[in-house]
């Protein structure tokens, strides 16, 4: 089971409204719309998409890791370093 199981269809449908804003981006190219118009809707989706990342990873944290430190040993090192470099990727992006 994955720490985002329990909220499993909450993230479907929040996903389901961030690829409904790049649809809408799309439209809005295919329609010719003003550029700041198009690049404030993209503001807004990547807004959207940072934060259904850092409601996964909190997820991650509070269920895979923390089982993984509860039970200590090379796994437990293993998930804090690989939640430690997704951090870091989410930092860059």
């Amino acid at each position: 089971m994955h720490g985002y199981t329990d909220r499993k269809q909450d993230h479907l449908k929040r996903l389901r409204r961030i690829e409904g804003q790049v649809r809408g981006l799309q439209r809005m190219v295919e329609e010719d719309k003003y550029c700041i118009d198009v690049l404030t809707q993209v503001s807004a989706a990547n807004r959207a998409l940072q934060s259904f990342a850092l409601a996964l990873l909190e997820e991650h944290l509070a269920h895979c890791v923390a089982e993984a430190t509860a039970k200590g040993g090379p796994e437990a090192d293993a998930k804090i370093k690989e939640a430690s470099d997704a951090i870091a990727r989410l930092v860059r992006s």
